[in-house]
């Protein structure tokens, strides 16, 4: 082991929270006040155990199938969006929805209902069975393909070579993305980009703030959980921009004292679903073994916050105006 006083940790900044989660975790939180418990949640509300552990003990119910809602109840939709079919299973359940998809999720939505509309095929650019990607290509079954890498791209078959656009999910490592569609573009050179990128501006600044320290990292540490897209990706991101080991935990305890022999600089950092305190434990966790020098790497200021989802505003507003 190195020296205590060459030892370091490079904290990435930003990391953590993103503008979506936060308003999807507030939205459960806020049902939950106005409502009372339980409110059911359909799948989990954005991918990290600790959030759904936390919000499980106030009164919230998570489940796979809006069919296991219980007639009449409450319930929220993900961060991660659904498609038309299930708010139509709602209405035919008589739930009352409140709509958690983040914002920048809806805009791919809307990108592919207008290009479909406009009859485009629509490659859309992610990773089979995530929940994101289920629900665009619900949007449009019959027009959009899914594209899971580069080495998907042979197997697309679409109608008319001069009518194609691609899209993508929202989490996933813009370097892979854009593998992917420098592979579409060479089979369909008349490849149509979506009008603004689709990645999210979150995904895209924790991604920046890794590939900067990478080079410098013995370890990484990304906090977040196994089914998070965006925080698998950083590991990935980082293993390949330079950082000797990557590790992805849910919690400090989780931590190897074995990672750190022959560490002298640890990185650490977050998916866009992991709330603070989960970060704190691991620079706990790594201050009691000689790395309590640390050193804040900021690539980006983020400023950019979502009103909570109408069908609750709607209701906070009433309730506001009932005690005038």
């Amino acid at each position: 082991m190195s020296t205590t006083a060459q030892r370091r940790v490079l904290l990435a900044a930003p990391r953590g929270y993103c503008a979506g989660v936060d308003r999807a975790v507030i939205a459960v939180e806020k049902a939950l006040e106005q409502y009372g418990a339980p409110i059911y949640v359909r799948k989990q509300i954005v991918h990290n155990k600790y959030v759904v552990q936390t919000l499980e003990k106030q009164g919230a119910i998570f489940v796979d199938e809006t069919e296991e809602v219980p007639e009449g109840s409450i319930v929220v939709f993900s961060a991660h969006g659904v498609a038309p079919s299930v708010h139509d299973e709602a209405k035919a359940g008589k739930l009352a929805t409140i709509d958690a998809t983040c914002p920048l999720v809806t805009k791919v939505h809307k990108e592919a209902v207008r290009f479909a509309d406009e009859d485009y095929d629509i490659l859309l650019v992610g990773h089979e069975g995530h929940e994101e990607v289920v629900g665009t290509m619900g949007e449009a079954p019959e027009r959009i393909h899914l594209v899971d890498g580069p080495e998907d791209v042979a197997n697309v078959e679409v109608r008319d070579e001069s009518k194609v656009v691609w899209l993508s999910q929202t989490t996933l490592s813009v370097d892979e993305t854009m593998a992917t569609v420098g592979e579409l573009k060479k089979r369909f050179p008349l490849l149509v980009s979506p009008p603004s990128d689709d990645i999210c501006y979150a995904t895209q600044n924790r991604q920046v703030v890794v590939k900067q320290i990478a080079p410098e990292t013995d370890l990484l540490i990304v906090v977040g959980s196994k089914n998070s897209s965006n925080s698998v990706r950083l590991v990935e991101v980082g293993l390949e921009y330079g950082a000797k080991a990557a590790h992805l935990v849910d919690f400090a305890e989780e931590l190897q004292e074995a990672w750190l022999a022959g560490v002298t600089t640890v990185s650490v950092t977050s998916g866009a679903s992991v709330p603070e305190i989960l970060v704190q434990g691991v620079l706990a966790w790594l201050a009691e073994r000689g790395f309590e020098d640390v050193q804040v790497v900021r690539t980006a200021e983020e400023t950019l916050t979502f009103s909570l989802p109408k069908e609750l505003r709607r209701d906070l507003r009433a309730e506001a105006a009932g005690k005038l």
